[in-house]
């Protein structure tokens, strides 16, 4: 599917935001397909010492399926974090 700059800039803008959560960060790839009314939307981010972090969403709207997908990698980057940095100070 052909995407449009509106599109492009939303999925740009949403995907600087991921840095906040995690600032091993390295490379973030989105890959949106739509048909027949059903948009799907994936995001494979690399990060530093770490397997990609993938996610993948389908929606009617394709802004809800990012929005969807990016609060998915938002929790795993959280998850891995919050994993490193109690790994340093057990209970």
């Amino acid at each position: 599917m052909t995407v449009s700059d509106a599109v492009r800039e939303y999925c740009e803008k949403k995907a600087e935001r991921l840095v906040r959560f995690f600032d091993r960060i390295q490379s973030i790839e989105v890959v949106l397909d739509g048909q027949a009314g059903r948009h799907t939307a994936k995001m494979i981010v690399h990060a530093e010492h770490h397997d990609p972090f993938v996610a993948q969403e389908e929606n009617a709207d394709i802004y809800a399926a990012v929005d969807l997908l990016l609060e998915e990698i938002e929790g795993q980057l959280r998850r891995h974090k919050e994993k490193l940095r109690n790994r340093k100070h057990p209970e």
